[in-house]
């Protein structure tokens, strides 16, 4: 392939990029823009096999494969709840790569700017990579989702940043014998992705893990400098910008900045609240009761939150809402830009139960709605319907919220009275409109349905 092919190639692989974030920007042709992206990614890596003069061709096409299958594997496997670990762990390994690349060119970088840049891939790729991990397992699980802190953290962690500079300057000044201080950036770039991430709890989890994602693609822009390839340049450039937007929604929609998320609890502030409400009055409802309510209703709005995922009650609910549909009632749901666990969470699965994308409205276009209702039904969500978050003082004061109180009668359903994310009582929970069901999602899905039809 000549020069000018292999350009062109490059091209159309940007701009199949490019065309595939426009697509990821809404529910509607986000199937069509993972399809536009995935193929510009083949034509890349075609691109690269016939435009270069690759070593090792033997092994490449046999590393891809293995790479395809596991992929493949666990895409399939993985459930929607897990969707953020696996968003962790793909960014993770990205990162990862991006650095091991960068190590392997830093001994021939051929100009000093080239050698800044392989530095910053290492070290920005290596933080990536360590936080990833940690990300994943807070997510999953294997250790606390709190934040972890400890005394003297904040020092140590700008003594470390500090001495990863350092290392880097010798690594500048030591090129022709760069193995020995490389070896040291890498190690002080894992350990303070570590301790970048670790005081991180909750809710906040998913937002790191979109910055994360943004210095991924910084790494990889950085890369794309170092291997004076363009199209690194562009994609990197385009999951950085994309990144750091998103991680701003993200903190926008919890009504916090990044810097509150990320250096809050080395700042002693916390999410643990105390405003408490256990102690006040709950009334429960019975499915029969909440069925009656939700028949004879004109307007329904639902509102589905990590619950609902949990319990993947998807086509319980949808099946809930049809037959409400057959008796004229109108439903709508309610979507907020954090419910789940990472935004588009909640409509990638409502879409795995074909609910139509018209009745899935963004939190501006469903709040005025809300006044409206005859019912408000939320299943699962917690914070994001907290009306504390407009008092001020509260753990949640300024995050935007549903106003799910505004409704002429509330339903929740959710197994217990539990804490949020956030650490703090629902006061939603006790609002004198509100009849608490108390069920894991989809059994109290399914036992309002059956009460519906038996009407």
């Amino acid at each position: 392939m000549n020069g000018n092919a292999a350009d062109l190639g490059y091209l159309l692989a940007a701009v199949c990029f490019i065309i595939a974030l426009k697509g990821l920007s809404g529910p509607r042709t986000a199937r069509a823009g993972n399809l536009i992206g995935a193929f510009g990614a083949l034509l890349a890596v075609i691109t690269v096999f016939a435009a270069e003069d690759l070593d090792h061709i033997g092994l490449i096409p046999a590393t891809i494969a293995v790479g395809a299958v596991v992929g493949a594997f666990v895409s399939r496997r993985v459930a929607m709840t897990a969707m953020p670990q696996l968003v962790a762990a793909f960014n993770g390994v990205g990162g990862g790569a991006a650095a091991l690349v960068a190590l392997i060119e830093l001994s021939g970088a051929d100009s000093r700017s080239t050698l800044i840049a392989a530095l910053f891939t290492v070290v920005v790729g290596s933080v990536s990579f360590s936080g990833s991990a940690v990300t994943f397992l807070k997510l999953q699980e294997l250790i606390t989702g709190r934040p972890i802190t400890f005394p003297g953290g904040p020092y140590l962690f700008g003594a470390l940043v500090a001495a990863d500079l350092g290392a880097c300057g010798w690594a500048y000044h030591q090129q022709d014998s760069v193995a020995l201080p490389a070896a040291v950036v890498v190690l002080l770039s894992l350990v303070v992705g570590v301790l970048f991430v670790l005081p991180v709890g909750g809710a906040d989890v998913p937002i790191v893990i979109s910055l994360l994602n943004a210095f991924t693609g910084l790494t990889v822009a950085a890369s794309g400098y170092v291997l004076t390839n363009t199209l690194l340049l562009v994609a990197g450039t385009l999951v950085g910008a994309s990144g750091t937007i998103l991680t701003r929604m993200m903190a926008q929609a919890m009504g916090r900045s990044v810097a509150s998320i990320l250096f809050g609890a080395f700042r002693g502030g916390t999410t643990a609240g105390s405003t408490e409400v256990s102690d006040r009055p709950v009334r429960s409802a019975g499915a029969e009761d909440v069925a009656i309510l939700l028949a004879y209703a004109r307007k329904v709005v639902i509102v589905p939150g990590y619950g609902l995922a949990v319990a993947q009650a998807q086509h319980t609910i949808n099946e809930l809402v049809e037959v409400l549909q057959a008796r004229g009632v109108d439903v709508i749901y309610g979507i907020h830009p954090v419910a789940g666990r990472m935004p588009g969470h909640m409509n990638v699965l409502l879409a795995e139960a074909s609910v139509p994308y018209d009745q899935l409205k963004e939190m501006d276009d469903i709040n005025p709605e809300f006044e409206r209702a005859d019912v408000a039904l939320v299943v699962g969500a917690n914070d994001v319907t907290n009306p504390a978050a407009r008092r001020p003082g509260s753990p949640v004061s300024g995050m935007p919220i549903l106003d799910v109180d505004h409704a002429k009668s509330i339903v929740v359903i959710k197994r217990s009275m539990g804490k949020g994310y956030a650490g703090i009582d629902n006061e939603l929970y006790t609002n004198e409109k509100t009849g608490m069901l108390f069920a894991d999602a989809k059994d109290g899905l399914a036992a309002l349905t059956a009460a519906v039809k038996a009407l």
